[in-house]
């Protein structure tokens, strides 16, 4: 059965990247807070039902807000990992201060979960050439696997140039095991299908093509997907967002669920994100290797069912 890694960022709806700028009135964040807590309470029995394990990146403050939730979710068997303190993406900090923010959410995660936090997932995957020295960050600070880095080409974030399957980021001085978000290779370039937008609003197909193509014939076979709480609730207060952003962020959120459930019930082994990295990290020698800041890594010429470099 192909293993495919099942994950979920939880923040508040305002927090977006999308939002960045607006001015959004305590009674509205307090509404996307509640709203955030019943939809991830939602995602959870889902889950269950499924019987399907799952990774929550979450971010620091909702454990300080709602420690009970986070009990929650470790409760069920599920992994939680750091989404930052506040969603602030990487670039917006310098080294010392991405240092701090990461310690700070991660002190907070483990202190309401019980459990050590090893994996991390930056808002809008903002791990870029620009931000690279916060590889050697994360792994100072005892994180053991990343995902942060969307193989893709887009205009907030991605590194085209990123192997599709896990693999070894390099920064200046040390490296962490990477685990990058489902793409499909099409046409010469890589298609993001992992989740979110994509899920939304590309046929189910493509996501089971992506799929397909990692872990067909692959070592090690296994596809990254991520999703929002927010994303399932389509009945939320809309933000004031600019045109491209409106449909960005909400276009097909009324169907969101339903496809979800359909994609629980498919010929799928969910798998967490620390159970992967652990087997991944027997063998990490074996991983290709990329150097987050020059573009290092060239897709072979058969990029449905190999490594290259």
């Amino acid at each position: 059965m192909v293993s495919v890694i099942l994950s979920f960022d939880v923040e508040e709806h305002h927090r977006i990247e999308a939002a960045e700028g607006l001015t959004v009135s305590t009674f509205l964040k307090s509404d996307y807070s509640r709203r955030m807590e019943v939809r991830t309470r939602e995602i959870l029995a889902r889950l269950e039902d499924a019987n399907v394990k799952a990774t929550f990146f979450v971010v620091g403050e909702i454990a300080r807000e709602y420690p009970e939730l986070i009990r929650e979710i470790v409760s069920a068997g599920h992994e939680v990992g750091s989404h930052s303190w506040d969603h602030r993406c990487v670039h917006r900090f310098d080294p010392e201060a991405f240092r701090d923010d990461l310690q700070k959410s991660k002190d907070a995660l483990e202190q309401a979960s019980g459990h050590p936090v090893v994996g991390f997932r930056a808002p809008t995957f903002s791990v870029m050439p620009e931000t690279a020295w916060a590889i050697d960050i994360l792994a100072d600070c005892g994180f053991v696997y990343d995902s942060s880095i969307f193989p893709v080409r887009h205009d907030r974030y991605g590194i085209p140039t990123a192997p599709r399957w896990p693999f070894l980021a390099e920064g200046n001085k040390q490296t962490i095991l990477e685990l990058p978000p489902a793409t499909l290779r099409l046409f010469g370039q890589n298609v993001p299908v992992a989740g979110g937008g994509y899920f939304r609003l590309f046929p189910p197909a493509m996501m089971r093509a992506g799929i397909r193509q990692l872990t067909s014939n692959t070592k090690p076979s296994v596809g990254m997907l991520y999703f929002h709480p927010w994303e399932f609730d389509p009945d939320a207060p809309r933000l004031p967002l600019g045109r491209v952003s409106k449909w960005r962020t909400y276009v097909g959120t009324a169907k969101s669920m339903a496809r979800f459930k359909r994609l629980l019930a498919g010929p799928y082994r969910f798998r967490r994100a620390v159970d992967v990295a652990k087997e991944l990290m027997v063998s990490v020698g074996k991983l290709p290797r990329f150097r987050v800041s020059a573009s290092q890594y060239t897709p072979s010429s058969d990029h449905s069912n190999s490594y290259s470099g």
